[in-house]
């Protein structure tokens, strides 16, 4: 009896340490263009930041979000050849001071004066390079992926450790796969 009552217990604090599966932020929608030599990718994500990541943030933690993308061609005959992977990060912060909101990536960084602007501009991905034209062959099929989460890596240590136990730290996609066939350029006629 009490073997089974001790087991129990470590089953049910073992699936409360667990981190728990969030579908809160939403693809909504996904697609690569190419421009020049390269693709870029074009996403909208759709997310709300839990009371405790508002209150986080507002107190001054930081919020980093990373922006994954894979690129994979199936075959038959062994595991998928990866084409292309890349990673973006993006860190969301609250500047009491000036009472803005700050997105902050590799390239840019912007302020806004509403979280929500902050959340829909942080949700908006344009024009991100994620592979050269010359790594994939046109006719091919490929499998292409995307995700958004939060990075609790990056969260400062004590928050980290709740951030273990607590759903409400817990914000990330699924991965949203599409087909991709890149095509040859069109030729015009002269």
């Amino acid at each position: 009896m009490i073997s089974a009552l001790y087991r129990l217990c470590l089953l049910l604090a073992l699936l409360s340490a667990m981190p728990a599966r969030a579908d809160a932020i939403e693809v909504q929608s996904v697609e690569l263009e190419l421009a020049e030599e390269r693709y870029l990718l074009r996403a909208d994500f759709g997310f709300e930041l839990s009371t405790r990541l508002e209150e986080a943030l507002s107190n001054g933690v930081p919020l980093n979000f990373l922006v994954e993308f894979e690129l994979k061609r199936p075959r038959w005959y062994w595991l998928d050849e990866r084409a292309a992977a890349e990673r973006m990060e993006l860190r969301l912060a609250y500047l009491p001071l000036t009472q803005q909101y700050r997105i902050t990536g590799a390239a840019h960084s912007e302020s806004f004066s509403t979280l929500a602007e902050a959340l829909r501009s942080l949700g908006r991905v344009r024009g991100w390079p994620v592979f050269e034209r010359k790594r994939v062959d046109n006719g091919e099929r490929y499998t292409g992926a995307v995700r958004m989460r939060l990075d609790t890596a990056q969260l400062p240590k004590p928050v980290q450790v709740s951030a273990v136990t607590n759903r409400e730290w817990t914000l990330a996609s699924d991965w949203r796969r599409f087909a991709f066939t890149p095509l040859a350029p069109v030729r015009e006629a002269r």
